[in-house]
């Protein structure tokens, strides 16, 4: 079997502790993977591990791992109490979740709450403006959003914060695939817009901790975040 050398330093270099994309790994490489880490008592996030990826592990490994389906995230390893830094998740369509529950997990597991807006795309614009004064309380916002991605641009054009634009897989015909709403994000009139890959929410909630380690770094801590009624994705 395959010896693999995780990034155990990747926390004290990068302020991000180590996680595994799991797409393509066997499931006696992800056991291994998941061995190492228990063997080290270190946290471990795995990615794109699907359920059927997931049901074939063995069952000692299962017992080990938290496993969300929708997210296809599993955690080793408590996760740290979760601090309010002001993160606000907000996502197109019900078809974005799998995407922006990535992302929560992500951020779970560093040890940041996060706040969703579901169900807000411009197809419905109102609904995004009632939400919007509950938006704008936030640091920083991680947009989710397929088809033709106008999520984005309206966004940035109404908020203080940075957007990080999460263009997703879903949609069809020209949507299809994500490319639409990628070139939508990177072509978008709004400043303050930045874009990770898509369906990345893996590393657009890392962005996010990167902006909120360097509110941080040049205040001595985060300002304190109003407490708001924005809904914490179950």
């Amino acid at each position: 079997m395959t010896d693999f050398i995780q990034d155990w330093a990747r926390e004290a270099r990068t302020g991000v502790p180590e996680a595994v994309f799991c797409a393509h790994k066997s499931p006696e490489q992800i056991e291994a993977i998941v061995a190492g880490a228990q063997a080290r008592q270190k946290p471990l996030l795995l990615t794109r591990l699907t359920p059927e990826a997931a049901s074939s592990l063995g069952v000692e490994t299962r017992r080990l791992l938290d496993f969300d389906p929708l997210s296809r995230t599993a955690i080793l390893g408590e996760t740290p109490p979760r601090i309010d830094a002001g993160i606000a998740l907000v996502a197109a369509g019900t078809s974005d979740l799998p995407i922006a529950r990535e992302a929560v997990r992500t951020l779970a597991f560093c040890g940041y709450r996060s706040t969703s807006f579901v169900d807000v795309g411009v197809a419905g614009l109102w609904r995004l403006l009632e939400r919007m004064e509950e938006v704008r309380r936030h640091r920083v916002v991680i947009a989710f959003a397929g088809m033709e991605g106008a999520l984005f641009s309206v966004l940035a054009g109404l908020v203080a914060a940075p957007v990080i634009a999460v263009p997703t897989s879903v949609g069809y015909g020209v949507s299809s695939g994500g490319q639409a709403a990628l070139g939508s994000a990177l072509s978008s009139c709004a400043p303050g817009v930045m874009t990770v890959n898509i369906d990345n929410g893996f590393g657009a909630a890392v962005a996010a901790i990167k902006i909120v380690h360097l509110y941080a770094g040049l205040a001595g801590s985060p300002p304190p975040v109003q407490p708001g009624m924005a809904r914490e994705m179950a």
